[in-house]
């Protein structure tokens, strides 16, 4: 075999590689984390729940209320109760400690019936559901004012 002898368009691209070389660098690596839970940009976060969201399949995704696949004759009985769960909460709030709070006392709410009494430290209640038979009894301490440890 003979030697092979580079041609002048084999040479001038290894001239031209050999003169670019030494522009070539290196830098140093450095992560960036995406997601802002892990030090990423906080500015990530929309996109990334609206990914997430859409890779979800459509059955899963309710309407953030916990409501996936409800009616709306169901969201609305679900919001009913909790309102009147909620003015419930805020009645019992007031006869235990409002202006006019009693010492003790029974509110009754359908199968729901709650008895408390005032202590000098705490107040008891008992929460009992008469359809279950299930019983809960919670003490709330009171606030004491302008006594030292």
């Amino acid at each position: 075999m003979k030697p092979r002898i580079p041609t002048l368009r084999g040479l001038t691209s290894i001239t031209l590689i050999a003169a670019l070389m030494p522009l070539a660098q290196a830098s140093e690596l450095i992560y960036r984390p995406t997601n802002p839970s892990f030090g990423g940009n906080p500015f990530n976060s929309d996109h990334l729940r609206a990914t997430a969201e859409a890779q979800r399949p459509r059955s899963d995704r309710g309407n953030g209320l916990g409501l996936a696949g409800s009616s709306p004759a169901d969201q609305f009985v679900r919001q009913l109760q909790s309102r009147l769960l909620s003015s419930l909460a805020t009645e019992v709030n007031n006869a235990i400690f409002g202006d006019d709070a009693a010492e003790s006392g029974t509110i009754v709410f359908g199968d729901q019936v709650i008895e408390f009494s005032r202590g000098l430290e705490f107040v008891s209640l008992v929460i009992a559901n008469n359809a279950t038979g299930e019983r809960t009894e919670i003490q709330v301490p009171l606030l004491q004012v302008g006594v030292a440890p």
